[in-house]
This record gives structure tokens, C-alpha cells and sequence, in this order.
């Protein structure tokens, strides 16, 4: 499958199952039958124009438009019945998304062991996403949690489908807690519904306080934002404010905290969110 947000190609998906791994091939031709152009303004080359806000070699902006439909329409259906099955069971499901780097996986890990030590009726649950490897996976099932892997090979994001058989062979336990970790990206994930309740995007301090405004799509889409790395703030030049309100204007309603994974800054309030948010999803809720 390709993906006009990105133009990330046709390519493998592996899921662990119990015992072997399930291969998903996704893949299919386009045309390439149109000639394109490039409009420059001081400087700027803006592949963002056009109805498809995208440039892919080849496709037109209506073909674009037609494919990505297309794709997110039948995404809308996995992930339609994952979030009946995640209701009816009573389960809350975060997708947490961000960049590569941005603390993701050592802020779930400190979650899950914090969460098990506050209150033992948390039981956890989580779907990992990266390209390759089960590095992420075996951290999270060393922090205490059952884990499973999806490895995306030239993929650049988890989709309802994948989601859908990890939910599956994960089978999580009504009134329990899923996470879903996803591909470290600022751009696909936003654009695909998984059937979660949530997405919280994860931006670390030592990236750009102007993230939200670059990839502004991503905190449009999310009801949460955690500003991690806190406690390097006395090291970096990094303003905590100019990045929050980077974030509300692409997204007014958008919360944010800040927190460190391993100060610990902030995560109190963090897990005082998920608390709230589970009520609502409990059966009967």
C-alpha cells in the first residue's frame, strides 16, 4: 500500500503471533501518466499545494486524492471494528506517537512499573510498531507487561488491520489498559485511525519547539500532548511555552504536560490523565 501522505512504498508486515509470524504483503501498481510542476517563492518549494496537500511522482493531485480515500475508507473499517470491540470490552487504548528519539518507549516502560506498584488492578497490554527489530517489545515485557510486536518493514506507520490482528492475538482483558505504540513519525500515523480512544504525541525537549507548526497535522489529531526531557530543560536552549502555544494554534483544545521518564517530573499528572480517561471506557461506563 502506499501512502500519499508520505509516498512510503509497497512493503512486508510482520506480526508476532504466538509461535510464528503472520506476513501481511501490501502492495499495488500506480500510474505514471502526467507531467508536474513546481511553483518557488523566495526560496520555498511547496510540495503541499493542491487538494491532495502532497506530491507523489506520476499521480496527479486527483489521483492522489482517489487513492488516499481509498485507503483511509478502508483503514475507517478495521479500525471501526476495533474501537466496538475495545468498548464493548471495556478497553482504554493510547496510541502514542512522536519522532524517533523523542523518549516513547522509556516513558511506556516507567508507565507500566509505576502503574503495577500504584494500583494492581491495572493490567496493561501492548502493541509495539517499528520498522524492524523487537527491541521495543522485549523492554515493555521486561517492565511487566504482555507485548506484541509488529515490525512494518518500509512501512512508515501502524494501520486498523494490523491493529486489528495484534488486538486479536494480544486478546487484552476487559477493563484493561492497551497501549500502541507507534512508528516513531510525525506524519502518517495522524492521518490513520487504529480504533483508539486517545493519540498522545510525545515531543521531547531536545527536539524543535516548532514541531507542531512543521508537522502540524500530527497535534491536530492528538488530545495530549507530553512534553518529556524535562529535566535537560537547565541544559537546552528550549522554550516550554513558545512550544505549547506552537501546539494550540494548530490545535486549541489540545492538553499538554510536561514530564520526565526518568526524573519522574510530571508523571503523576500523567497517570491522573489515564485514570480519567479509563472510567470512560470501562464496560457499562
Amino acid at each position: 500500500m502506499m501512502c500519499t501522505v508520505c509516498g512510503c512504498g509497497p512493503g512486508e508486515q510482520s506480526i508476532e503471533t504466538r509461535g510464528h509470524q503472520h506476513e501481511h504483503e501490501q502492495g499495488h501498481g500506480h500510474e505514471h501518466d502526467h507531467a508536474h510542476e513546481h511553483h518557488a517563492d523566495d526560496g520555498l518549494v511547496d510540495y503541499g499545494q493542491g487538494p491532495a496537500r502532497a506530491h507523489a511522482p506520476g499521480l496527479s493531485q486527483a489521483r492522489m486524492v482517489e487513492i488516499e480515500t481509498n485507503i483511509l475508507a478502508k483503514n475507517d473499517d478495521y479500525a471501526r471494528a476495533n474501537r466496538d470491540w475495545l468498548r464493548e470490552h471495556g478497553v482504554l487504548a493510547l496510541n502514542l506517537v512522536s519522532s524517533p528519539g523523542s523518549g516513547k518507549t522509556t516513558l511506556l516502560a516507567r508507565t507500566i512499573r509505576d502503574l503495577a506498584a500504584k494500583d494492581g488492578d491495572y493490567e496493561v497490554a501492548v502493541i509495539e510498531g517499528d520498522q524492524q527489530t523487537s527491541n521495543d517489545a522485549e523492554r515493555i515485557r521486561a517492565a511487566g507487561a504482555n507485548a506484541l510486536q509488529i515490525n512494518t518493514g518500509k512501512g512508515c506507520h501502524l494501520d486498523g488491520h494490523m491493529v486489528g490482528h495484534a488486538i486479536e492475538t494480544l486478546a487484552p482483558a476487559d477493563d484493561s489498559l492497551l497501549f500502541v505504540e507507534n512508528v516513531g513519525n510525525l506524519v502518517c500515523p495522524a492521518a490513520f485511525d487504529l480504533g483508539e480512544n486517545h493519540k498522545v504525541v510525545i515531543l521531547s525537549v531536545t527536539e524543535g519547539e516548532d514541531k507542531p507548526l512543521k508537522y502540524p497535522d500530527m497535534f491536530a489529531a492528538a488530545d495530549l500532548m507530553l512534553v518529556n526531557k524535562v529535566d535537560l530543560l537547565p541544559y537546552l536552549d528550549f522554550d516550554v511555552s513558545a512550544c505549547i502555544a506552537n501546539a494550540r494554534r494548530v490545535n486549541p483544545g489540545i492538553r499538554v504536560l510536561e514530564v520526565s521518564a526518568t526524573g519522574g517530573d510530571g508523571l503523576d499528572q500523567w497517570y491522573a490523565w489515564i485514570d480519567a480517561a479509563r472510567s470512560f471506557a470501562r464496560v457499562g461506563a
